[in-house]
């Protein structure tokens, strides 16, 4: 009977304890499930914070860019009542001159526009055209020829801020700009061999396109100072991506273009291949298209650079070398960068644009 009352009380003990460790289990169960639920919930609302922090940044990128759209311009063509000018002819034009690109860009020679409606037209944009030029050691006498005659021919009537690169700040000239018109200088480090300048140019031009211009201006080109404007040079030069025939092979085949051909550089082009030879000091567009038209070309130096390599033309090179692969959607005829004043032909009806005449061993002497 004792027996049986103690092997009772063993067996109550131990469901007591059965218990009692099944109910802290449980609770440790139930503690951890709802710790995994917390820490759960704690990353749910760090990536909803982080997902609402990023749609909020591209809402106000977005809400930017569509300001500066409405701030600057309307992209629509648009002309206006009233307006008049000579008829257009679906039949009648230049025959002696291509205008128009295999990839349907236009080649925009005299003839090929109307100054009276193209003008009209781009005036309801509110537009603002950056120029970049650089101008270091002995280049900085071209500077006054080129700013005057600019402000003579060079987008009249519109809104143009020039970005002059300097190692010589004293020696930039005082030109009278017209309204509207700002001159911008940029003290850059002197540099003794013309071919680092040339070739800097495209890093400087990239990373004035990546911040400062983006909501300063709507196209930008980028043009060499040894020359001088002669005529017009406007609205019909606008486009998103932009590039000028050389004076020098508007009229050679493919083969005898002088694109580098050597295939360890990064601008290599095969002797089979190619559209124009374009012109390294005049090209433009878009801040967009020619931010990533400079960053691409100086990515592309650096990595020649790295090898010891330049490429035969330099920045001209690598500039061929993009607007293969991504061809330009408004191509300009010589006239827009023309070789000599006196050198005169039955295409060039009118030199807009033009290298000056220089002893080029002289200036390009920077010692």
């Amino acid at each position: 009977m004792r027996l049986n009352f103690y092997h009772f009380v063993f067996v109550g003990v131990l469901l007591i304890g059965l218990s009692y460790l099944g109910y802290t289990s449980n609770w440790q169960l139930q503690s951890c499930k709802t710790q995994q639920i917390d820490d759960v919930r704690t990353e749910e609302q760090d990536k909803d914070l982080e997902l609402q922090n990023r749609t909020e940044e591209e809402h106000n990128d977005l809400e930017l860019h569509h300001g500066r759209e409405e701030q600057h311009k309307d992209l629509g063509l648009h002309s206006v009542p009233g307006l008049v000018y000579t008829q257009p002819s679906a039949l009648n034009g230049r025959s002696d001159v291509a205008y128009m690109t295999p990839w349907l860009a236009p080649i925009v020679w005299e003839g090929t526009f109307n100054p009276t409606l193209i003008d009209s037209i781009y005036k309801q944009q509110n537009i603002t055209i950056a120029t970049t030029v650089f101008a270091l050691g002995k280049y900085t006498r071209f500077l006054r020829d080129f700013l005057e005659s600019a402000e003579q021919h060079y987008f009249v009537g519109f809104r143009v801020h020039y970005y002059l690169f300097t190692d010589q700040p004293e020696a930039v000239p005082d030109v009278k700009l017209g309204n509207e018109r700002q001159l911008r200088v940029r003290t850059v480090p002197r540099m003794d061999r013309w071919q680092d300048i040339s070739m800097g140019r495209m890093g400087m031009v990239a990373k004035l396109t990546e911040s400062e211009l983006v909501n300063e201006a709507d196209y930008i080109f980028c043009l060499d100072v040894d020359t001088k404007f002669y005529a017009r040079w406007s609205v019909e030069a606008l486009g998103s991506l932009v590039g000028v025939i050389h004076p020098w092979f508007y009229n050679y085949r493919r083969d005898q273009f002088t694109y580098e051909r050597r295939p360890e550089s990064q601008a290599f082009i095969p002797a089979e291949e190619g559209d124009f030879y374009y012109a390294g000091g005049a090209f433009g567009g878009s801040i967009q298209e020619v931010h990533k038209l400079t960053k691409t070309c100086n990515e592309q130096q650096n990595i020649d650079a790295a090898k010891s390599f330049e490429a035969i033309w330099h920045d001209e090179s690598h500039l061929n070398k993009y607007f293969l692969y991504n061809k330009p959607t408004k191509v300009l005829s010589p006239e827009y960068l023309w070789r000599n004043i006196d050198a005169r032909t039955n295409e060039v009806k009118t030199i807009r644009f033009c290298s000056v005449n220089k002893n080029i061993d002289e200036v390009r002497s920077n010692l």
